[in-house]
C-alpha cells in the first residue's frame, strides 16, 4: 500500500506554517521590547533633551531636515513625511548625497534631524561641518552616547541598546523600528502642542480616502428641494410619495417653526405595515429625535453614525432646521467608504 503523500506534504506545510508564527512572535516580542525600553527611557535620561529637540523644531522659522543613510535613510523618508503631514514643515535629504551639492537644500533658518544608529557614518561628516559653520541646530537620534554625531550634536536623542530581531543581531528591525517610533512621538508631541485639528489635518490630505473622510458634509449634501420633508399632521400615503420622489428612503417630518421633529424611513414602514398605514398621520409612524449631523462635521464622522446607528441616510441641521441630507452612496461615490 502507498503511503499517503498529500498527509506528509500536509505535516510538513503545518510544521513549516508553526515554525514561521513563531519566528514572527519572537520579531514582535524582540521589537516591542525596544518600544518598550523607549518608553522607559523617556520617563528617564531620554525625557529632558526629548523636550529640548521638541523645542527646537516648534521654534525654527524654517523646515525641519531629516536625514540619514541606509535604513536610517528610509526611516527618514518616513518620520519627515510624517512632519509634514503634522503642521510641521519637513522633507528628506539623503545624508550621501548632501555633499554633492544638497546641502544647497538646508537653510540657516531650518532644523537637521540626523538619525545613525551608530553615529559614526563618514556621509554624515559633510552634514556636521555644515551645520557647525551656519549654526543650524543639530538634533541626533542615535544609540550611542559617544559617537562623532551625539558629540557635535546641540540636542542629544541616545536611544536605549536593544538586540535587533534578526537571529545573527545583524539586520536593522528592532532599531529602525525604535527610530520610527521615537521619529512619531516627536511629531506628535509637536501636533499636540500646537493644536493641530483634524480640520487642519484635512488641508494637507485633501486626496484618496482620507482626504474624502476630511472634507465636510456640506461638500457632498444634497439641499433645497431635493430634502425630502413633510410637516406634522401629513398623511402616510403623501409622507410615501415624498419618499419615493425624492429616492432617499426617508422624509424628515417638521413641526410649526421648521425644526426636526422626526423622520420616516423605509424601516418604519414595514414596523407600521397594515391596512390603515396610508391613511394614519406620520406623527403616529415617525421615529422621534432621529440621528442628525451638521453640515460642518467631517465625512468620516458621517460614515461611523451612519455604520455605528444601521441606517442608510442622514439629514443635516442647524439649530435643529434641517438644511440638508447625505445618504451612505453619496460617501461611497466620494470614496470616503
Amino acid at each position: 500500500m502507498r503511503p499517503s503523500k498529500p498527509l506528509m506534504a500536509h505535516s510538513t506545510g503545518t510544521d513549516s506554517a508553526n515554525a514561521a508564527i513563531q519566528s514572527a512572535l519572537r520579531t514582535l516580542e524582540a521589537e516591542g521590547g525596544g518600544v518598550a525600553a523607549i518608553e522607559a527611557a523617556l520617563r528617564s535620561d531620554l525625557g529632558e533633551p526629548f523636550g529640548r529637540a521638541a523645542d527646537l523644531i516648534r521654534s525654527a522659522k524654517g523646515r525641519l531636515i531629516v536625514t540619514g543613510l541606509g535604513k536610517s535613510g528610509h526611516i527618514s523618508r518616513k518620520i519627515a513625511a510624517t512632519f509634514a503631514s503634522t503642521g510641521t514643515p519637513a522633507f528628506f535629504v539623503h545624508a550621501a548625497e548632501a555633499s554633492h551639492g544638497d546641502l544647497g537644500m538646508i537653510t540657516t533658518d531650518d532644523v537637521i534631524l540626523a538619525l545613525s544608529w551608530s553615529g559614526e557614518q563618514p556621509e554624515m561628516k559633510a552634514l556636521i561641518t555644515y551645520a557647525k559653520r551656519f549654526r543650524i541646530p543639530l538634533i541626533a537620534m542615535t544609540a550611542e552616547r559617544d559617537s562623532t554625531l551625539s558629540q557635535a550634536a546641540d540636542v542629544a536623542l541616545t536611544l536605549p541598546k536593544a538586540r535587533e530581531a534578526c537571529p545573527h543581531n545583524l539586520a536593522p528591525t528592532t532599531s529602525s523600528l525604535m527610530m520610527l517610533a521615537l521619529g512619531d512621538a516627536l511629531a506628535i508631541a509637536l501636533l499636540e502642542g500646537r493644536g493641530f485639528t483634524s480640520v487642519d489635518f484635512s488641508v494637507l490630505h485633501p486626496g484618496g480616502k482620507l482626504g474624502a473622510m476630511l472634507k465636510h458634509i456640506s461638500d457632498f449634501m444634497h439641499t433645497g428641494a431635493a430634502v425630502p420633508l413633510k410637516p406634522l399632521g401629513t398623511s402616510m400615503s403623501e409622507a410615501v410619495v415624498e419618499m419615493t420622489s425624492k429616492g432617499f428612503g426617508c422624509v424628515g417630518i417638521v413641526d410649526t417653526r421648521g425644526q426636526l421633529v422626526g423622520i420616516v424611513t423605509d424601516g418604519d414602514l414595514r414596523r407600521h405595515m397594515g391596512p390603515d398605514l396610508m391613511t394614519a398621520l406620520v406623527d403616529d409612524v415617525m421615529t422621534k429625535n432621529p440621528k442628525t449631523i451638521r453640515g460642518t462635521s467631517l465625512a468620516g464622522e458621517a460614515l461611523e453614525v451612519l455604520n455605528a446607528s444601521k441606517i442608510t441616510a442622514l439629514i443635516v441641521t442647524e439649530a435643529s432646521k434641517p438644511v440638508g441630507i447625505v445618504h451612505m452612496h453619496d460617501l461611497l461615490r466620494a470614496g470616503v467608504a
